[in-house]
């Protein structure tokens, strides 16, 4: 590819494709630092693609589960581009939703694009893949019959999944900013590693809370079934027997409460504002997320609780107004909290 067209097939990932499937977070992107922009909006539009493949139901867990192996490989530069954009074509029609279909599309170009970043900005975004596509097979293959409703056996299980999916992406976050952003943190690399790690595992089991109805109805139960043995209750009649199933759902609510502080202290330690603001916004989200879920009670499993878009701006613009110093920003999250 051209450079001239390389440079305006970035610009429109960047832009359309990226505010296509996630317009938080291409409002969130854009307080970034200009050098920053490119590896998160490309590592972001890769781990979309491979969700999409996961999630394309209309096609076997077997299928699906191979065909991630193959993409994986493919952001890794190991087989040729043109055996991974044929396999993922097939997913393409089966796509109902249009920014979804667009994205898969534009696969052949965020291949290209990646061979093209910093070296070392690909080597992250291949390591962080590669833990993503890991986690999602996994999932695939633990539930593998949508028809039944299968528990993770242990807390541990659970830890793993928000680890794999989107703690590394807290570890992610960390590197490129040190790598890339001057005097980055008042915290030491190790330090802002640690607690990247656990914002990023607070925010994916606030997705987990969230979309625990939905998962329930499709075969999955995130919630372990050691603690679930140990109220007598089967993952098969959460659903059925919601008060029963609150006490579970408490505690790991709360978890995510205490967790999704650590984001709120790796926040605190950046120096630069736009990171900052950038970076906190998910914790605000995640913490308006989880009073919405008390509010909801038991019938949380029962309709989708998601934050409007319109409070997502008004926290964005409160972020700019502020400067996102750290006073506003502690007020916002404890006032987001209740």
């Amino acid at each position: 590819m051209k450079s001239a067209t390389r440079d305006m097939s970035i610009r429109k990932l960047q832009t359309a494709i990226l505010r296509s499937v996630s317009r938080s977070f291409y409002l969130s992107i854009r307080l970034l630092p200009e050098q920053l922009h490119e590896p998160v909006a490309l590592a972001y539009l890769l781990a979309r693609t491979t969700d999409t493949v996961a999630d394309t139901t209309r096609i076997s867990g077997t299928v699906r589960t191979e065909t991630l192996k193959m993409l994986s490989n493919g952001i890794q530069g190991r087989p040729s581009r043109e055996v991974v954009v044929n396999l993922i074509a097939s997913f393409v029609p089966l796509q109902e939703n249009v920014a979804e279909r667009r994205l898969l599309v534009a696969l052949p170009d965020c291949l290209e694009w990646l061979e093209h970043v910093d070296a070392a900005d690909r080597n992250d975004i291949r390591v962080v893949l590669e833990k993503i596509t890991y986690g999602q097979m996994l999932d695939l293959e633990r539930f593998d019959n949508p028809t039944a409703i299968r528990a993770l056996q242990r807390a541990a299980d659970l830890d793993e999944y928000t680890y794999l999916v989107a703690g590394c992406v807290g570890e992610f976050w960390t590197r490129l900013c040190f790598r890339h952003v001057r005097d980055f943190a008042s915290a030491s690399e190790a330090e802002m590693l640690a607690l990247g790690k656990r914002y990023g595992m607070a925010l994916q089991l606030i997705n987990v809370l969230r979309d625990a109805g939905s998962d329930l109805r499709a075969g999955r139960c995130y919630f372990p079934e050691e603690e679930l043995s140990a109220a007598h209750l089967t993952a098969a009649q959460i659903l059925s027997e919601p008060e029963r199933f609150q006490p579970i759902y408490r505690r790991w609510t709360e978890k995510a409460q205490d967790e999704l502080k650590c984001g709120m202290q790796y926040s605190r330690a950046i120096r630069n504002r736009r990171v900052r603001a950038a970076t906190v916004l998910p914790a605000l989200i995640g913490a308006r997320t989880l009073a919405l879920l008390r509010d909801a009670s038991t019938m949380a499993l029962q309709r989708k609780i998601k934050v409007r878009r319109g409070e997502v701006r008004r926290m964005i613009l409160s972020l700019v107004a502020t400067f996102a110093s750290r006073k506003p920003i502690d007020a916002m999250f404890e006032r987001f909290s209740r």
